[in-house]
């Protein structure tokens, strides 16, 4: 494949790059992180994370089933409320694979990467499909018919018509799912879920840290563009389980929960990735470049203070249901 020179008008930051462009410029970066990745990776089994011996006929087709009834659940409310979202959203990976496959294509390093991402979320929803099941932690009756719904509506990225962006995105979207993933075992009330979702939690940290550095690298090629992907996304930022039946009323009580909010979203998800490539501290930017480093830095100062109004909120509702339990 010819890939044409990238057009530069001699000032850094001024180099305008296509996607093809750009994929061939990063290959050989994805193939060292590829390789860094497979090894310290390791290899886990998901059923040893099931409590089998818990588990039971359902009532239906099997004459010895028993209704599933909320009292049988060891999991907290608001473990049980994640629980849904979290496996809902890893329930959509075909969609998510259709879109990286499409975007990155399936050659190569990248091909490979692709195809080994997909085969590591997948042990996320079997993993917790089986838990979810087996400990009776959720209404599976509910769970199948959300799943139908929510798969059946597909996925599309905010960020599919860009490598850029979708590479700025699943670096911000993977630490997001980590952090997510491990509040929910905090809060499940189940030690059983929380080493369940530590394990699932490690491997999405593995997936922030390959696009995290690949990120890295795309600012040192397109510095301009990628400062504009970069603050396009963050300023845009949805989690892909945005679409699902209920969700906006899920993320809500999740947030008060402390599952993730606002806070936890500047602090754990934004934060950390800005600051280790320095994002807002890259200098001989062009002007585009400049404008969207200048935004990115006042959207974030303004984020901290909503964080702030809704932390006081949090703190309000917290202290009220407390109130009521005394």
């Amino acid at each position: 494949m010819t890939i044409a020179p990238a057009r530069h008008n001699g000032e850094r930051g001024q180099t305008a790059w296509s996607d093809a462009q750009l994929l061939y410029a990063l290959e050989e970066v994805v193939e060292k992180e590829l390789n860094r990745h497979l090894k310290i990776a390791k290899d886990w089994m998901p059923h040893e994370y099931v409590p089998w011996s818990d588990g039971r006929n359902f009532a239906g087709v099997l004459e010895d089933g028993e209704p599933w009834a909320p009292e049988q659940s060891k999991v907290s409310d608001i473990g049980r409320i994640a629980l849904v979202v979290n496996l809902l959203t890893e329930d959509n990976l075909p969609s998510y694979h259709h879109e990286i496959a499409t975007l990155f294509g399936r050659d190569g390093a990248w091909g490979t990467w692709v195809h080994r991402w997909t085969a590591e979320e997948g042990r996320h929803g079997i993993v917790m499909r089986d838990y979810l099941l087996t400990s009776r932690a959720v209404d599976p009756d509910e769970l199948e018919r959300f799943r139908m719904a929510h798969m059946s509506e597909g996925f599309e990225s905010d960020n599919s018509h860009s490598m850029l962006h979708s590479v700025a995105y699943v670096a911000f979207q993977e630490l997001a799912t980590r952090i997510s993933h491990r509040n929910t075992g905090h809060h499940s009330g189940d030690p059983v879920c929380d080493r369940m979702l530590a394990r699932i939690a490690t491997d999405e940290n593995l997936h922030m840290v390959f696009y995290r550095n690949l990120l890295g690298a795309a600012f040192e090629l397109a510095p301009d563009q990628t400062m504009c992907a970069v603050r396009d996304v963050v300023t845009g930022f949805r989690m892909p389980g945005h679409g699902m039946p209920g969700f906006e009323r899920s993320a809500a009580r999740m947030a008060i929960g402390g599952i993730y909010n606002l806070r936890i979203h500047h602090d754990d998800v934004l934060q950390p990735v800005l600051r280790y490539l320095k994002v807002l501290e890259i200098g001989g930017l062009g002007p585009a470049g400049l404008a969207a480093q200048e935004e990115l830095g006042l959207y974030m100062d303004g984020l901290d203070g909503q964080a702030r109004k809704f932390d006081e909120r949090q703190a309000a509702i917290l202290a009220r249901r407390e109130a009521n339990r005394r």
